[in-house]
Parts: structure tokens; C-alpha cells; sequence
């Protein structure tokens, strides 16, 4: 693994996010300007099994900067998990040549290239592409302040039509498993409550909150709820706003609920400013950690330095929400 790297390959995995074009054009033009030949792998994992690959020049990213989703397409690849799988695509990155990778996803698109880097020796390079903020090692993410930025915009929006009407507005952001779309939104637009799967709000605390804002008799009344929250632990397979605004109707009797579930509007759009420069940087490094001989990392950016996290160990922690968070939220909706 200490060979020098001449030729890489970049390719795109799992969800996608706002800002990957602009990893994929750093990727690029980075390569070409340190003299090496640089490969895009179509749909990920799947397009590396099915020798989907082609050369990229600086052409290939003009105009995309500015453009969500990804040029190289994502996918989610059952074959890659078998060992079969890996061999057939290690054989289309050996015909070309190809002797480095930078995927650009979350940590089942990392988990993917530490198996490879393992069992094939091909150093690998992460790039963290994930609107869910949710890797350990990074204090952004690619595509989260976009999606985050598109929830505020929605919320601000229905909080218009929540003060001309004596109701209760559930909004359902993104975030299976992490609440930090919810966190952070919910705190933009001043909700009242806001839900999590890392925070154990029970509907009992909930019930109490919501009686306490109707005391006080608050203009506004905001819950944030990300898709990924149960609302109640004996029954893990409920989840989300709907199962949450039902068994609050069945304890708030005659309170009118209204429920808007964003979905994927948050992950399209354009990337915002943030997005762009964090994913320009990001792709950038990952290039010069291949020629230094950095490998099997991920890039990721700490109190505004790179930092640069072992793939096992990024794969493994999570972030975590932190007590002080929960107790700004608290504070502020009071």
C-alpha cells in the first residue's frame, strides 16, 4: 500500500446529498493538476461491479458546482456485501489501472471501502457525504447545512399559516437515525419541541409541555420530529410524526393537529455556500492524502483544520448529542 498512486477512481454512494458534484469536480481537477488520471464510477458500488466506470478530464465537472444530486448517480449495492461482488469490481479498478479510491458517502459507503482497502490492498479515501451530519470526526458534513436550510425554509413558512390558527403544526424532517436536522432547525425557528431518536422524549413530557404552553397561551405552537423518533419505546416500529401526532390526539383530546412531512425536498436543491466550500476542501485533501500516502481515512474538518479519522474508527463511533444542546432548546421555547 505504499505504491505511489497514479490513477483514482471517485464514485458516489448511498443517499445523496447537495454539494457531492462539488467533491466530484475537486476530486477531479485536483487529480489533473497533480498529473494523475482520475475514473468516475457510476452508481457506486453497483457501477464498479458492472465495469461502469469511464475517464473524467476537467470538462466532465464543468457546470456542475452548483448542481444537487450527483453526476456519477448513487445506489445501494446487495452484491458488493459478498465477497464475489468485491472481487468482480476489484477486477474493473485493476483493468484500468486504478490504484486509489475516494468514496463520497455515509459509513455503509465507508464500510464498503474499508472492506476493499482490506482485502485487496487498493488504498481508499472517505469523503463525508451525508445530509444526516451523523459521522464521528467531523464537524460538518457534505449536504447537511443545505437540507437543514431547506427544513428552516419550509418551517418559517408554516409558522405563517401556525399564527393565523389555533393549532398544533408537526413537521417531520429527514433523519432515520440522527436528530441533527431536527436539532438544528428546530432551534432556527424557535419550535417548541423538538423529537430525536437520540433523546428519549417521552409522550408523558410531551403532554406536559404542550399543557404548559397552552397556560401561557403561546402564539405559536411548533413540534419538530425526526423520522426516525418513536414515540413510544415499547413499540419500536412506530415511528415518526404520524404515529407521534396519533397518540398525542388519543391524550390531547380536542386539540387540532396538523401534520407536514418534508421528505425529500431536503435533499435536492442547490448546495449552499457552506456545502460548496466545505466539499471543494474536502476533495481537495482526499487527492493529497492519496499522494502523501494517507490512506484508508476519512477527510473530515474539526475547529475549522482538517482532520483526518481511520475509516474503522469513523465507521464505528457516532456523533453524539450533546446535554448542552437539549438544554438551549429547552430554555429557549420556554
Amino acid at each position: 500500500m505504499s505504491a505511489k498512486v497514479t490513477k483514482i477512481g471517485v464514485l458516489t454512494s448511498g443517499g445523496d446529498s447537495p454539494g457531492m458534484n462539488a467533491a466530484i469536480r475537486a476530486v477531479v481537477r485536483t487529480s489533473i493538476y497533480r498529473g494523475l488520471d482520475v475514473f468516475g464510477i457510476m452508481r457506486g458500488y453497483s457501477g464498479m461491479i458492472e465495469d461502469d466506470i469511464y475517464q473524467m478530464n476537467s470538462r466532465s465537472v464543468a457546470n456542475i458546482i452548483q448542481r444537487g444530486g450527483t453526476i456519477l448517480k448513487t445506489a445501494r449495492s446487495k452484491d458488493f456485501y459478498n465477497e464475489d461482488g468485491r472481487k468482480k469490481a476489484y477486477a474493473n479498478l485493476v483493468k484500468r489501472g486504478i490504484d486509489g479510491l475516494v468514496v463520497i458517502g455515509g459509513d455503509g459507503s465507508f464500510t464498503g471501502a474499508y472492506k476493499l482497502s482490506k482485502e485487496f490492498g487498493i488504498p481508499c479515501i472517505g469523503l463525508p457525504g451525508t445530509i444526516d451530519k451523523d459521522l464521528y470526526g467531523t464537524d460538518f458534513t457534505i449536504g447537511f447545512d443545505t437540507a437543514a436550510n431547506t427544513a428552516v425554509q419550509a418551517i418559517d413558512k408554516i409558522r405563517d399559516t401556525a399564527e393565523s390558527h389555533d393549532r398544533l403544526f408537526v413537521v417531520e424532517v429527514m433523519g432515520r437515525h440522527a436528530g441533527y436536522i431536527a436539532l438544528h432547525s428546530g432551534i432556527a425557528t424557535g419550535a417548541e419541541n423538538i423529537l430525536m431518536p437520540e433523546v428519549n422524549t417521552t409522550l408523558d413530557d410531551m403532554v406536559a409541555s404542550l399543557s404548559e404552553q397552552e397556560k401561557r397561551k403561546k402564539l405559536v405552537n411548533l413540534v419538530i420530529v425526526a423520522e426516525g423518533y418513536t414515540p413510544d419505546p415499547s413499540q419500536p416500529h412506530l415511528k415518526g410524526a404520524a404515529e407521534t401526532t396519533r397518540l398525542m390526539e388519543e391524550r390531547l383530546k380536542g386539540l387540532e393537529i396538523r401534520v407536514t412531512i418534508l421528505g425529500h425536498i431536503q435533499r435536492g436543491g442547490p448546495p449552499s455556500c457552506m456545502d460548496r466550500f466545505i466539499a471543494s476542501r474536502m476533495g481537495f485533501h482526499a487527492v493529497e492524502c492519496l499522494i502523501e500516502g494517507r490512506h484508508n481515512v476519512m477527510v473530515g474538518i474539526l475547529h475549522n483544520n482538517m482532520h483526518y479519522t481511520p475509516l474503522e474508527i469513523a465507521i464505528r463511533e457516532k456523533q453524539k448529542i450533546s446535554e448542552d444542546w437539549m438544554n438551549i432548546v429547552k430554555i429557549l421555547a420556554s
